[in-house]
């Protein structure tokens, strides 16, 4: 966690509350430190900012290490419509993999 960059991005945030990738990358920063804090922000995201698809694969990914297995799989199924309905194949093949990952982990329990 670079607590300059944290402190850059908030700044961003305020002076453009309405571009979603500055709440993303703020996130990003805090995923591997603080998942609870990274947790905030996505979840701000998906509240604000449904359509913003980079969000799904990582809070997905988040909610699965913290054992919220129920809203990790309803991540995946949205981004993965998502995807499709914007078009993306990367994502959308990004999301299925990680999705397939997912469940075959869920799978071993």
């Amino acid at each position: 966690m670079n607590n300059d960059r944290i402190q850059l991005l908030r700044q961003f945030i305020e002076e453009e509350p309405g571009n979603p990738f500055n709440v993303y990358a703020l996130a990003m920063e805090y995923i591997n430190s603080r998942p609870e804090q990274a947790r905030i922000y996505f979840d701000q995201l998906l509240q604000e900012n449904p359509d913003y698809l980079p969000t799904y694969y990582h809070a997905a990914s988040l909610y699965a290490e913290l054992d919220e297995r129920d809203k990790a799989a309803e991540l995946y199924e949205k981004g993965i419509a998502l995807a499709k309905v914007q078009n993306n194949l990367k994502t959308l093949q990004e999301l299925q993999r990680a999705q397939q990952a997912f469940e075959d982990d869920d799978d071993d329990w």
